[in-house]
């Protein structure tokens, strides 16, 4: 079996239903850049350099305590499909997995910690946590830097701080981020306004796989934008506030149509219910979406009780192409991922009747 398959079977640490909220705040994500001192940025490193840098770097994970345990993968050893599979766990970044040349990713066995090896810049270290967790997810992201600085040097200026690649990475290299489920707000077409108000507090939301991605499933990933000028704590208790408006948003157009459009919303999620255990071809866009109306079908407690949000998130996982190929154990062309797909969502969601 190849050593990437331990994940399979398990649920990833993002889609764990944990805590109050965890209905709408399905994970928040704390990501720091670092570059080590003396090398140039990524752009700029030849090959030499950049197993230098893997090769420092893995050294660095083995001397953390919080790291013990941690895989290590160099790409030349994983193939499309499998750098597809961490994309879709969420364990590195689009342009990790398409980008070409030398790269390594590190991984704690609980998928809670990732950290990325020359993707824009020579170390992406991220931490994933159900549920609203912000503050406990950035505990764990300085400790883990904290042990690293031991080892590695990282690029610093006393007046910038911490240097990046990208202009808005300077400064503490921060990156707070919450993975949010808003199909009330999409329903009620009132999730533009929501948008809009973020972009004017210098807030970014994106897609399900972050920069450049589109929002399926009505799940928007929400960060800041700028790192420099702000200290941790700063950006993390900005973000929290917002996160918690939002919140109260989604609430409240979920009373809405509770209270006005109870008839038109349920047979919404029903007819999502029905489309989903009759289809024999389904794409993984069209699945997702009709997934997050049956997410909310079970916070309305439309379903039986044995029937929970979190088969539905890892259903909302299992449906991915290479997660579908990893199934069943063979290379899928996209007719046949559409034919696994529906098949799989056909068994998985058989009990739910009237």
């Amino acid at each position: 079996m190849n050593e990437i398959d331990v994940f399979l079977n398990q649920p990833a640490e993002w889609l764990r239903t944990a805590g109050a909220n965890s209905d709408i705040v399905v994970s928040s994500r704390i990501r720091l850049a670092r570059n080590i001192a003396g090398y140039p940025f990524v752009q700029k490193l030849v090959h030499e350099q950049q197993d230098k840098i893997i090769n420092l770097v893995e050294g660095a994970v083995k001397n953390s305590a919080r790291l013990k345990g941690a895989y290590y993968f160099r790409y030349h050893h994983l193939t499309e499909l499998d750098r597809q599979f961490l994309l879709e766990r969420h364990l590195i970044s689009r342009e990790h997995a398409n980008e070409k040349g030398e790269k390594a990713v590190a991984i704690t066995p609980n998928e809670v910690v990732s950290l990325m090896v020359l993707e824009e810049d020579h170390i992406r270290l991220q931490a994933f946590q159900a549920g609203f967790t912000l503050l406990e997810t950035w505990r764990i992201v300085s400790q883990i830097d904290d042990e690293l600085e031991k080892t590695l040097d990282f690029s610093f200026s006393p007046e910038l701080g911490y240097l990046s690649a990208c202009p808005t990475n300077v400064g503490t290299g921060l990156r707070a981020s919450c993975m949010m489920h808003l199909p009330s707000l999409v329903l009620t077409k009132q999730v533009h306004k929501v948008l809009q108000a973020l972009a004017k507090l210098n807030l970014a939301a994106r897609g399900l796989y972050g920069e450049g991605t589109q929002a399926i499933g009505n799940f928007f990933q929400i960060s800041n934008q700028m790192t420099l000028g702000q200290n941790e704590q700063e950006i993390i208790d900005s973000l929290e506030r917002v996160i918690r408006q939002v919140v109260e948003h989604e609430r409240e157009a979920r009373q809405y149509l509770r209270d006005k459009r109870k008839g038109k919303f349920e047979d919404q999620i029903w007819r999502a219910v029905g489309t989903l255990k009759s289809a024999r071809m389904i794409a993984s866009a069209e699945a997702t979406q009709l997934l997050s109306l049956i997410h909310l079908g079970i916070h309305l407690e439309l379903f039986p009780a044995d029937f929970t949000r979190q088969d539905v998130n890892l259903l909302f996982l299992l449906i991915q192409p290479a997660h579908l190929q990893k199934l069943m154990g063979k290379t899928l062309n996209s007719q046949d991922r559409d034919i696994a797909r529906a098949d799989l969502l056909r068994q998985k969601l058989s009990k739910l009747t009237l």
